[in-house]
């Protein structure tokens, strides 16, 4: 049976979509934060959560960076003091995801978005 596409379901995750590229675009990478517990309403386990958010994620980050570096707004040279330390912990994120259990990818992510909480208000 055709799923219908104006299912409440289908239009609160098209929403969270919507907000999550704002998120993005505005704080820089925010959107894991609605995408992450969306997708696991959806359903999906919880590492497939985290690297479903990082793939969503990586072009809307392109897109925004892009738009930044057209505006002028930062430079290639700003970014490349951190570009090797970044890459080298997103390779070791990525072999830690399938490696951890859920509920402290849970618990990781929680205090993650309560860290950024509390730096955002104080």
């Amino acid at each position: 049976m055709k799923e219908k596409p104006f299912t409440m379901q289908n239009m609160l995750f098209a929403f969270a979509g919507f907000a999550a590229g704002i998120l993005n675009g505005l704080l820089g990478a925010g959107g894991g934060t609605i995408a992450v517990p969306i997708f696991r309403k959806s359903g999906m386990k919880e590492a497939d959560c985290h690297a479903t958010s990082v793939a969503v994620i990586l072009p809307l980050c392109l897109l925004s960076a892009g738009f930044y570096l057209f505006r002028g707004d930062v430079s290639i040279s700003d970014a490349l003091p951190y570009l090797p330390w970044m890459l080298a912990g997103s390779l070791i994120g990525a072999w830690l995801l399938p490696r951890c259990r859920a509920v402290w990818l849970r618990r990781i992510f929680g205090l993650l978005m309560l860290w950024a909480a509390l730096r955002m208000l104080f």
